[in-house]
């Protein structure tokens, strides 16, 4: 599976219609499987929310790294493969905070550090394509009252040191985002190369 990575440097808001089908090709011109990632608020409007959990909820942030996942290789797509990408993702994140000496608690597709909420996420599928909305705090700041968040670069080191910035941040951006790649992509070719029993 070919998938493409495209980051945006423009600083715009997620709203939650980025997660409609072929949102990359309408906005970029992008075909087939994509990741867009970016920097930029959040900010769910209403009418964008998909997980019915979140019916009444705030869903906002000044600050986040936005992924947008889009596959086309499941026709028709598939929900449940959908939320074990997602989950892939996360976990894919999570293993690269540990190599930073950073400690992390999962619970089901959210992270959390020290206590805070790191991340958003949601997984969907239209009747063309499977997509995925991953976003990280970058700070603790404009995140609703009632829910305890921690930002990116909050995070420090046992020297009190800021472990992620300005400075290295696009390289945590594609080092998540070559990594998912690659892992799909090794299951793609794991397929190929395995004997079916029958």
């Amino acid at each position: 599976m070919s998938i493409i990575h495209k980051h945006i440097d423009e600083i715009f808001e997620y709203d939650g219609s980025q997660i409609n089908p072929s949102w990359a090709f309408q906005e970029f011109g992008i075909y087939g499987s994509s990741i867009i990632s970016w920097i930029g608020p959040v900010n769910i409007t209403p009418d964008n929310l998909k997980d019915f959990a979140d019916v009444g909820l705030e869903i906002k942030s000044n600050y986040m790294v936005n992924f947008i996942c889009e596959f086309f290789d499941q026709q028709p797509p598939n929900m449940r493969i959908a939320y074990l990408r997602q989950r892939l993702l996360v976990m894919i994140f999570r293993e690269i905070l540990t190599e930073y000496g950073i400690e992390t608690k999962r619970e089901g597709d959210d992270i959390f550090v020290d206590g805070g909420k790191l991340s958003i996420s949601i997984a969907s599928i239209s009747l063309s394509s499977a997509k995925i909305h991953f976003a990280l705090n970058l700070e603790d700041k404009g995140t609703p009252d009632d829910v305890e968040t921690i930002g990116l670069c909050d995070i420090k080191d046992e020297n009190g040191t800021q472990i992620f910035n300005n400075d290295n941040l696009l390289d945590l951006i594609n080092e998540i985002v070559s990594r998912f790649i690659d892992e799909l992509e090794t299951i793609e070719n794991d397929i190929s190369k395995t004997k079916v029993l029958g």
